[in-house]
């Protein structure tokens, strides 16, 4: 990107300029990140009306299947998002913001492209628990009870794009980082999942029943003393705690933990306004409400990673008890679906150190000099290529098959 596109981008970013942090960080928040893609000639604004029903997604998408090079994908941020309706929403969108490509994962990480896996690794063996606030920016603009029935005030009044148009049967959150609580240790886990757009206080869900993921076991546990599960949904937020949010970790760890040492800072978070929870100070938009546990609904049609549609399957839902924002609030969305995209680049990054250090340190391999996960399956985990010495004996070879096997509990079998 030339200079000229650079300063116009910068020029159409001015109301993102907040002042200095209204509490101490050691992390950039989105506006931050948003501002130094635009420096570095990373993003792409589209100061003009686009339908974020029809054209956003593929628009974008277009950088991934139209055989541009990842070093040259870009960020895309819409400051003038309409509907198929001809509804105008007061926040931008941001698309392919957090890994459109490396370097848009190195500028969100805030380190070195070199140091980031060992970054992931210190950060999983030595969390730093977050910091609470009185008071964020992620409240500035609160919408409670009744008010979510009127008009573009509930869900509706959110600028959430289509992926697939044609072929999605809703708007769909693809980077909502769903934050519950373990009702038995008090631990919080925030997982990464879509959630469709069904009403202006209804959204539902997919919580990876499959992979038993932490958001599934807490509504086990609610589900069995018979209560709702407690939620708050963040979309758009610092980038270390989107980075954190949709990796697997231990069941044990508080992801917002992980985060605050990936950043080597506590992140700061606040007491949420309707449900017992704590959610990022600075993030962009929260959505409070409680998951059902008694009753399922429809859910899907939606794409996948493999490229496939999944059909529609009864999935849980939560009833929205409140929407927190702020002022000049930046909704993110991530092109996921089928790969490439930007769920296999933000996944990928992180867990092939990941998987190289288990491999060496862990299992004491020597003879392991590389890991690579294959992109069009990163996000199903299932296919990785392990590198090896010349000279390798077989026996190392083969516990480096089973090591990797074994890494995640849901990825226990090679072929």
């Amino acid at each position: 990107m030339d200079e000229r596109a650079v300063q116009c981008a910068l020029s159409a970013l001015e109301r993102y300029h907040d002042g200095p942090p209204k509490h101490p960080r050691s992390y950039a928040d989105l506006h931050e990140h948003v501002l130094a893609l635009a420096r570095a000639g990373l993003l792409v604004v589209v100061d003009e009306p686009i339908n974020k029903d029809a054209e956003m997604h593929p628009l974008v998408r277009w950088q991934y299947r139209g055989g541009i090079a990842e070093p040259d994908r870009k960020a895309f941020l819409f400051t003038q998002p309409t509907d198929s309706k001809g509804r105008r929403f007061d926040m931008s969108v941001l698309v392919a913001g957090l890994a459109a490509n490396r370097d848009v994962y190195r500028i969100g990480f805030g380190k070195p492209l070199e140091e980031i896996g060992q970054a992931w690794v210190r950060a999983i063996a030595n969390p730093i628990a977050p910091r609470l606030v009185a008071d964020a920016p992620c409240q500035e603009v609160v919408t409670t009870g009744a008010d979510l029935e009127r008009d573009g005030y509930g869900l509706d009044g959110l600028p959430v794009p289509i992926s697939s148009p044609g072929w999605d049967n809703a708007p769909y959150l693809s980077a909502g980082h769903y934050i519950t609580k373990d009702p038995d240790t008090g631990v919080q886990n925030v997982g990464n999942y879509r959630g469709q757009l069904k009403a202006p206080r209804r959204l539902g869900m997919n919580p990876s029943v499959e992979l038993r993921a932490g958001i599934f076991a807490h509504w086990q546990k609610c589900k069995a003393r018979g209560e709702p599960l407690p939620c708050a949904v963040v979309v758009g937020c610092p980038p270390v705690i989107s980075y954190a949010s949709v990796q697997k970790m231990p069941e044990h760890l508080d992801e917002l933990a992980v985060a605050g040492a990936l950043a080597d800072g506590p992140i700061n978070v606040v007491r949420a306004k309707t449900v017992d929870l704590l959610v990022p100070a600075e993030a962009e938009i929260v959505i409070e409400g409680m998951i059902n546990t008694e009753s399922l609904e429809p859910e899907a049609p939606f794409g996948e990673s493999h490229g496939y549609v999944n059909l529609q399957e009864y999935n849980a839902f939560m009833e929205v008890t409140a929407i927190t924002r702020r002022r000049h609030a930046i909704l993110t969305s991530f092109i996921s679906q089928v790969t490439p995209s930007e769920s296999s680049v933000i996944r990928r990054v992180a867990m092939e150190p990941v998987y190289l250090h288990h491999l060496r340190s862990v299992l004491g391999i020597a003879g392991v000099k590389r890991v690579a996960m294959h992109e069009p399956l990163t996000s199903l985990y299932a296919v990785i290529a392990i590198q090896c010495a010349r000279g390798t004996p077989e026996t190392e070879i083969w516990r480096a098959l089973y090591g990797a096997a074994s890494l995640h509990r849901f990825a226990g079998k090679w072929v």
